[in-house]
């Protein structure tokens, strides 16, 4: 019988693809019809995928494992197997740089992403109409202070000011179980997904957060005077396959 993905996943990679001008829904169609269970016949999940709305020329799309092990066997069987000899050299046809990749983790037991591929649209499925943001942080490697005041702080007013929290991951630091697929290393971020009806709604629940008195007051300070840079915001479109939307 083949490995069965965990709907829960302990280990995920946020992968991030520059694309060859144009080629995006190319890349999309291959990947819902060809990507999808196929891969989680080998034992990941696919958790999501997206159009990046601020980029037309970039794929964003998450999958999940069980732990690094499964990670490490899922992938030597995916990309040593057949769909991807088959479909993999028309997919890369499509890219120009696939290696912005995060190791990831959730950031506490309840805040990991959850979904049910049972539930998954068929191929051909319209994209819904839902509107998903990122927002990625940075901070200095070993520093937890910044990564402490998003989950304890950030993400309790998040949940008591609307429901639109999808899952909040923090960096793995395991190291890479499958050298082939290179992430990057020596990160230390936090990033929030969070999905709405449309972009008017995430506008005035941010407005709303932002004004909540901790949140204003001490707890967006402090996470400013850890962080490495600004944070990185994606406003993405799920794809019709995806599962977080």
């Amino acid at each position: 019988m083949p490995p069965t993905p965990d709907s829960h996943p302990a280990v995920i990679e946020l992968r991030q693809y520059t694309l060859r001008s144009g080629r995006r829904d190319e890349l999309i169609e291959l990947f819902d019809r060809e990507f999808v269970e196929t891969q989680e016949e080998a034992g990941m999940i696919v958790l999501g995928q997206f159009r990046d709305l601020d980029d037309p020329d970039r794929f964003v799309w998450l999958r999940g494992f069980r732990d690094m092990a499964v990670r490490h066997d899922a992938l030597t069987a995916f990309y040593g197997g057949p769909v991807w000899a088959e479909h993999g050299p028309q997919a890369n046809a499509t890219m120009i740089d696939s290696g912005d990749v995060l190791l990831l983790r959730p950031l506490s037991d309840a805040n990991e992403l959850a979904v049910l591929p049972s539930k998954r649209p068929q191929v051909g499925a319209p994209a819904p109409e839902r509107f998903v943001s990122a927002t990625v942080w940075s901070f200095p490697p070993g520093r937890h202070d910044g990564i402490g005041l998003i989950r304890d702080g950030l993400l309790p007013v998040l949940h008591k000011t609307g429901p639109a929290l999808l899952a909040a991951f923090t960096t793995e630091t395991a190291p890479n179980t499958f050298p082939r697929l290179p992430i990057r290393t020596g990160e230390n971020i936090a990033a929030i997904f969070t999905s709405y009806p449309d972009e008017a709604a995430h506008r005035r629940h941010l407005a709303h957060v932002q004004a909540h008195p901790l949140v204003r007051e001490e707890i967006l300070p402090g996470i400013e005077r850890e962080q490495t840079t600004a944070p990185r915001i994606l406003r993405l479109a799920p794809t019709g396959r995806s599962l977080a939307s």
